[in-house]
């Protein structure tokens, strides 16, 4: 899994990055919500047009968003409520992206934008329920070709390649977050069946 790679490689910089919010007084689920702040005002720039500064800005609020789980673990403040809020708080910044991309849409009267942008979300927060409810079901499920480092990577580079080939950049990676999202939710599924030995 991506996630798992890009972490292990990022691990002394998210560190030092946490150890530094740390100094500042600043605790893992304040990150979290100061997160979501930055993902708002992030859709804001996308809804207004500004597809590759929202691109470059996603870049440096996906390393922040990572800095709250480093903060809790260097700091021995892991706990339950700190995961479920870090995890809820996602599928908001999740809803919030999308939403930018949908009201993008409206305004290049884009049915193709909404519609993605939709199908899109579906897939996010089916790919993130199907774990918690296999989780809740006393099953471990990290299996999934396509989490949500991979999606905010595509959706990184289909907002720069706005600069370049204009909104279809935009589509692709919406066409491709939609499906592979999806696609991994249903995987997940089919997981848990094979787990479950039903």
């Amino acid at each position: 899994m991506l996630t798992q790679f890009a972490r292990a490689q990022a691990k002394q910089l998210l560190d030092a990055v946490a150890m530094f919010f740390h100094r500042l007084g600043l605790t893992p689920n304040t990150l979290t919500l100061i997160g979501l702040g930055l993902v708002g005002v992030i859709a804001v720039v996308i809804a207004a047009g500004y597809e590759a500064l929202g691109a470059v800005l996603l870049i440096f609020g996906a390393g922040f968003d990572a800095t709250d789980g480093s903060l809790a673990r260097l700091t021995n403040k892991v706990t339950k409520f700190g995961g479920f809020l870090d995890s809820s708080l996602d599928r908001y910044a999740d809803g919030i992206l999308m939403l930018a991309l949908v009201w993008r849409g409206i305004e290049l009267d884009n049915r193709w934008m909404i519609a993605l942008a939709v199908v899109a979300l579906i897939g996010m927060f089916l790919t993130s329920y199907t774990r918690a409810r296999a989780e809740g079901i006393g099953l471990e499920l990290k299996e999934g070709w396509f989490t949500r480092l991979e999606r905010m990577l595509v959706l990184v580079l289909g907002l720069l390649a706005t600069l370049v080939i204009g909104q279809t950049g935009l589509i692709i990676a919406l066409a491709i977050i939609a499906v592979l999202s999806n696609a991994t939710a249903v995987q997940r599924i089919l997981v848990t069946r094979r787990k479950l030995g039903e």
